[in-house]
């Protein structure tokens, strides 16, 4: 086996995930590099005959760690992708028709030597409690259009508690990550890659991808290859035959239709991205500075695209500035995400719907994982198949999640909510619903993503609520817990109150061009967030 140093790595495909992957490895690998090293190569082939499927406009915290290792000034980064700010997700008519929550980011109540919901759930069976929301300064502040950043200049505050992530224009955002990486020397090629080829001759090596043959004539080489090229795989799939974990039987939703639309006159700007539940899927809304995101994901044994499309047009609240524009695919993963030298990352890894706005988290952490276990041209088995593991924990962790948002609901009012309801649901799911469903205990497996907290107002939210709570709650006097759950929604309301309104916080600091606003509406292949 070779052991010796990767000097060439080819990123197939740019987009959000090509982008990141190149402004992350220059990063790490060439800036400041040591001049006694050998020299590294770090090339993007894409083509601008190919349209890209945007999958980033809302996010979760986790992005702001991806920038800040970039040296991204947040600021900066808004106003370049005519980014707004978003506490949480707004879920309309999951649990049930006419009900609503929303699943936001940081701390629910305060912090207690017993866990705070089991305050509020002991309260809430003396009838002294309001709803969950209540008691988390992200779901007080994101429905009255409030926002600020975390003051952690005020420990004892909830205003240090703010947790934030982004809606923004994915494809600006890759410009953006462009510039960054081109700056710190990343090598881009125009070209249409009309051959893949592979080493032969047997070994341990046969099958590993050995240069790129693009329509201009033009041969590139690599040592690694990362697979941005979307669903179709070109790499880690059309070539190396790798299989798909296919999970459309826990998740059904196999289409999605796409359309920006303006932003409603006199509307707030409200931090949050909305989910709605319709009759065979769901639409998002996601606000940015310049124009809304629209779509909705559906089934399409349910639905038709015809009907699916006049359902998206008729729920926005704006005028369309484009047409819709339609995407297909299946819920599911790769069965290995790196295979032999190939890393794969984005689409080309896997795709789930963007219910909980994980996609480019994923991107993301496939990133970090990569550099974690970064290989020499040796490729040792034991870390590919570490990288794989790691992966599929995750993939497997945020399906559940999802699953829940779809299984959990009192909602037989067609087909395709009667199928969700009455589904078989993994075993692992089952576990966490029936520990919550006695006495409102959390778990958290390994180094999932989502943490106790977002089981709990998903699973409150969609209309589990436990048989009791957890005993060690009754060692305080009833009085005292209702007590500190009353104070604690009193605070939050006064923490509220002061907050700016998230389009005045915009205006004061990362406001975006108006010049930019044409570009922003421009439909690409996009916007599965």
């Amino acid at each position: 086996m070779n052991g010796a140093p990767i000097q060439s790595i080819v990123i197939v495909g740019g987009g959000t995930a090509g982008w990141m992957a190149a402004a992350a490895l220059a990063q790490v690998l060439l800036r400041g590099r040591d001049a006694t090293l050998p020299p590294l190569g770090i090339r993007v082939v894409e083509s601008d005959e190919i349209g890209t499927i945007g999958v980033g406009e809302a996010t979760i915290p986790h992005l702001r760690t991806f920038n800040q290792a970039l040296g991204i000034d947040e600021d900066a980064f808004l106003r370049a992708t005519q980014g707004t700010f978003k506490l949480g997700i707004e879920f309309v008519d999951w649990g049930g028709l006419g009900q609503r929550y929303i699943h936001g980011f940081g701390k629910v109540g305060r912090d207690e030597a017993v866990a705070f919901h089991h305050h509020w759930l002991r309260a809430r069976a003396l009838g002294q409690a309001g709803p969950l929301g209540d008691y988390s300064i992200n779901t007080a502040a994101a429905p009255a259009g409030r926002f600020l950043r975390a003051r952690p200049d005020l420990p004892d505050s909830p205003l240090a508690d703010i947790a934030h992530a982004f809606h923004f224009d994915a494809g600006l955002y890759a410009r953006f990550l462009r510039q960054r990486a081109e700056g710190l020397g990343v090598q881009r090629t125009e070209g249409r890659i009309v051959q893949v080829l592979q080493r032969a001759g047997g070994g341990v090596e046969e099958g590993f991808i050995e240069a790129l043959q693009l329509a201009s004539g033009e041969r590139v080489a690599g040592d690694l290859f990362i697979d941005c090229s979307g669903l179709r795989g070109l790499l880690i799939a059309q070539t190396l035959g790798v299989g798909f974990d296919d999970w459309a039987h826990w998740l059904p939703c196999d289409r999605a239709v796409a359309v920006p639309s303006a932003h409603p006159a006199d509307a707030p700007l409200l931090p949050m991205t909305r989910s709605t539940a319709q009759a065979a899927g769901w639409q998002w809304r996601i606000p940015l500075q310049h124009r809304v995101g629209n779509g909705h994901v559906y089934s399409s044994a349910h639905v038709s695209d015809d009907e699916a499309a006049a359902q998206l047009l008729a729920g926005l609240d704006g005028p369309a500035l484009a047409e819709p524009r339609f995407i297909r695919f299946a819920a599911g993963k790769r069965q290995a995400g790196w295979t032999h030298n190939v890393v794969a990352l984005g689409l080309a890894s896997g795709f789930l719907e963007p219910l909980e706005s994980t996609s480019i988290h994923l991107i993301q952490t496939g990133i970090t994982r990569l550099l974690s276990l970064f290989p020499d041209r040796g490729f040792e088995p034991a870390d590919v198949a570490e990288f794989n593991a790691q992966m599929a924990a995750e993939y497997e962790g945020i399906r559940d999640f999802l699953i829940l948002h779809y299984h959990l609901t009192q909602r037989d009012d067609s087909a395709f909510w009667r199928h969700c309801r009455t589904m078989d649901v993994p075993a692992s799911l089952r576990r966490k619903m029936a520990l919550f469903a006695g006495h409102g205990r959390l778990q958290r497996d390994g180094q999932e993503l989502f943490a106790e907290l977002s089981w709990l107002q998903v699973m409150v939210g969609q209309g589990l609520l436990p048989r009791g709570h957890h005993p060690l709650a009754d060692t305080l006097p009833a009085a005292e817990s209702v007590a500190l759950v009353q104070d604690t929604a009193a605070v939050i309301r006064k923490c509220v109150a002061v907050m700016p309104t998230q389009a005045d916080f915009i205006a004061a600091h990362c406001a975006a061009p108006r010049a930019d606003a044409a570009m922003a509406a421009k439909p690409l292949l996009q916007d599965i967030r």
